[in-house]
């Protein structure tokens, strides 16, 4: 039974080795994006979503990507750390490091590690310090939520300047289609002694 579960939080030892904590992604980022994005540095074995527990539940800007090994987890920090590195066109530069132990909600149970936990009266002398600790939690909690909105807002600006762009670009190459289609640009190319680009 010992020797099993050693084997297991071994193994699960190794997993943390070959994952990377990611932060500061767009909500827009998904799963096959990340693929796409992190496939050039190896195997993408799997992406785990962190979600944020702020005001603004389930927004999506924390991953845990499990590489096919630790070295290729080390090139997505080494390279995330010399370069900026963007995904789905927004504004924020991605940020890489090792993942940790703690990070991982199916984490196996450390051998010989025992748990105690036990309720704090409020003459304990540590009921203060837990006091003080929940306040700074939710100070904490309500300014990430208000910084949060204001880069969603910017992204959601950025994201609609970006269609409005593409489909203004688009509508002019259609209109340059078209002309060039139905002899419009030859026409006007004769009428005005232009040398058309056809010729």
């Amino acid at each position: 039974m010992e020797s099993s579960t050693e084997a297991e939080y071994a193994a699960f030892l190794e997993k943390v080795r070959r994952t990377v904590y990611l932060d500061n992604l767009s909500p827009q980022v998904t799963e096959s994006v990340l693929k796409t994005a992190l496939s050039q540095f190896g195997t993408v074995k799997n992406v785990q979503f962190i979600p944020s527990y702020t005001e603004s539940k389930n927004i999506q800007q924390f991953a845990l990507v499990e590489m096919d090994n630790s070295n290729q987890a080390k090139a997505i920090i080494s390279s995330m750390g010399e370069f900026p590195f963007m995904m789905s066109g927004m504004p924020r530069s991605v940020r890489a490091r090792a993942a940790e132990v703690e990070m991982f909600d199916d984490r196996p149970i450390k051998p010989g590690r025992k748990i105690q936990c036990r309720w704090l009266d409020p003459d304990d002398p540590d009921f203060e310090v837990a006091q003080k600790l929940k306040h700074v939690v939710r100070k904490h909690t309500a300014e990430a939520s208000f910084v949060l909105k204001q880069q969603l807002d910017q992204e959601e600006m950025l994201a609609k300047q970006q269609a409005d762009s593409l489909k203004q670009n688009y509508k002019k190459y259609e209109l340059l289609d078209s002309i060039m289609a139905d002899g419009t640009a030859n026409r006007l190319a004769r009428h005005y002694d232009i040398r058309n680009l056809d010729d």
